[in-house]
C-alpha cells in the first residue's frame, strides 16, 4: 500500500504523502487534552474514568492532507447529497428502504459522516454514516495538538466546532417546527454508559448545556409517549439527538422512539429517512453507476465527482458466482451493518463466510486500498492504515478527522491507532 500519487503535479499533495511517511513528531499534549475534556465536561475525573481505559482511542500524531485532497473530498459530499435531491434517485432508495423511512419529517441529519481512502488517483468515498461518531471528541482533539510546521493548518477551527454543533441541533428544530425554541434535547442510544463513545455523549451534553439547552443521555428503552410527547421520566423532550443504530426503530426496546418519530411528536436526528436516503449501503450501488445516474439529469460536473465513488453491486444469486471468482478485488459489506461489523476483504473470505454472503443482504465494493501513515512505537517504525472521515451537516463540512488502524477495518484496538487530527499542507 502506499500513499495517493506521489508523482502528483500538486506540491502540496507530494509534501502530505512525504509528511505521512516520514513525519513522526508526537503532537498529542495528552495533559492539554485531559485537562480541555474535564474543562468541557465539568468532571475533574473524567479523564481517569473514560479515557485513560482506551488506550488507543487517539493516536499520538497527525494525518496530514493536501488542501486539493480536501477540496476534492467536500465536493465529492456536495454531488452526493445533490444526487439525492433527485426524484429518480429517492425513488429508487425508497424502493427497498422501511416504510417508517420513507416521510420527510423535515431535519437533513445531524453529524453525517463521510468515510474517504486516499486512493492512487485521489479520494475514494467508502461508506456513508448516520450518527457518525466522534466529533465532539475530534474537536478536542485538535485542540490539544502541537502544531509541527508553520504552513500547517487545521482544515476547520475546531474551537468553533461546538457553536456550528448548536446551530445545526436548532436548524434541524427549525426544519420540522417552523419555529419556537428547543428547551429540552436528548442524547439517546441502547445502554449508553456502555458504549464505547459515551466520553463524547458527556461533552455533547455539556456543550448544549452551555449553549442554554437543557440536555440528558438517555437509554431508548426509558422513553415513553405521554400526552401525545416524547418524554423520559415524566420530562418532555423536544429533539432527540438519535446514536441508535437500528435505523427503523424496529426493535421492542425502541417502540416510544418509533411510534413518536412516526407521528412527528418529536424532532429525531439523525432519522430514519436520513438513514435511507444517503447511508444504506445499497444507495452506493446506484451513486457509483454513472450511466444510470446520467439518465436522470445529473449536470456533466456533479456526474464527474461521483467517480469517486468506487463501484458497488448488490450480491445476489444471479452473480454470485462471478463474485466468487473476481473476489480478491472485492470488500463485502452487511447492508444491515455498521461499525465496522459484518465487512470482509474479498481475499479473506472463506468458504462458510461466502455461504452467508452470497445468500444475500451484502453489497460487493471495488477494492480502494486503504493509504498509510507511518508511526514510531519504541523506535520501531510501523504503517498503519488510515481512513478520513468528513463530519457534515446539510452537505456543508464540519470538522475533518482521521483514524489510523490495523486490520480489514477501522478499530480502536491499534498501538499506535484510534482518531487523529489533520493538519493541511496549504500552499
Amino acid at each position: 500500500m502506499s500513499n495517493s500519487n506521489l508523482t502528483s503535479s500538486d506540491p502540496t499533495r507530494v509534501l502530505s504523502d512525504r509528511l505521512n511517511q516520514n513525519c513522526f513528531c508526537v503532537t498529542l499534549d495528552r495533559r492539554s487534552l485531559c485537562e480541555a475534556l474535564e474543562q468541557e465536561a465539568g468532571d475533574p475525573e473524567f479523564c481517569e474514568r473514560f479515557i485513560r481505559p482506551k488506550a488507543h482511542l487517539f493516536s499520538n500524531v497527525p494525518v496530514f492532507l493536501s488542501a486539493s485532497q480536501v477540496a476534492e473530498m467536500q465536493k465529492v459530499v456536495a454531488a452526493i447529497e445533490q444526487t439525492a435531491r433527485l426524484t429518480a434517485y429517492k425513488a429508487a432508495v425508497f424502493s427497498w428502504a422501511p416504510k417508517i423511512s420513507r416521510e420527510d419529517h423535515g431535519p437533513a441529519g445531524a453529524l453525517m459522516g463521510y468515510d474517504f481512502h486516499l486512493g492512487e488517483d485521489g479520494p475514494r468515498l467508502i461508506e456513508i454514516n448516520t450518527n457518525a461518531g466522534g466529533a465532539f471528541l475530534n474537536a478536542l482533539l485538535a485542540r490539544a495538538q502541537r502544531t509541527c510546521c508553520a504552513e500547517m493548518d487545521l482544515p476547520i477551527k475546531p474551537h468553533a466546532f461546538e457553536d456550528a454543533a448548536f446551530r445545526m441541533f436548532q436548524n434541524e428544530w427549525m426544519r420540522q417546527r417552523g419555529n419556537g425554541a428547543i428547551r429540552r434535547i436528548a442524547i439517546v442510544d441502547d445502554r449508553p454508559e456502555e458504549q464505547y463513545l459515551y466520553p463524547e455523549f458527556v461533552l455533547a451534553r455539556q456543550a448544549l448545556a452551555a449553549r442554554g439547552v437543557d440536555a440528558v443521555i438517555a437509554d431508548a428503552s426509558q422513553l415513553r409517549v405521554e400526552a401525545g410527547r416524547l418524554s423520559l421520566e415524566g420530562k418532555p423532550i423536544d429533539l432527540v439527538y438519535n446514536r441508535v443504530t437500528d435505523f427503523a426503530f424496529d426493535r421492542p426496546e425502541h417502540k416510544a422512539l418509533r411510534d413518536a418519530y412516526r407521528d412527528g411528536a418529536v424532532v429525531v436526528t439523525p432519522n430514519s429517512y436520513n438513514h435511507a436516503l444517503l447511508a444504506d449501503k445499497r444507495n452506493l450501488s446506484i451513486l457509483s453507476d454513472p450511466a444510470l445516474i446520467e439518465s436522470w439529469g445529473l449536470e456533466p460536473k456533479l456526474l464527474a465527482q461521483l467517480r469517486s465513488v468506487p463501484r458497488t453491486v448488490l450480491v445476489t444469486p444471479e452473480n454470485a458466482e462471478d463474485l466468487w471468482k473476481s473476489r480478491k478485488a472485492l470488500f463485502f459489506k452487511s447492508t444491515g451493518g455498521h461499525g465496522g461489523k459484518a465487512v470482509y476483504r474479498g481475499d479473506k473470505v472463506t468458504k462458510g463466510v461466502w455461504a452467508e454472503i452470497k445468500g444475500g443482504g451484502y453489497v460487493a465494493q471495488t477494492l480502494v486500498r486503504p493509504s498509510e501513515r507511518m508511526i514510531r512505537i519504541d523506535d520501531a517504525f510501523q504503517p498503519r492504515k488510515m481512513d478520513i472521515r468528513l463530519y457534515t451537516y446539510d452537505g456543508q463540512v464540519l470538522l475533518v478527522a482521521a483514524r489510523l488502524y490495523q486490520g480489514q477495518t477501522t478499530n480502536f484496538r491499534t498501538p499506535g491507532g484510534g482518531f487523529a487530527p489533520v493538519f493541511v499542507v496549504r500552499s
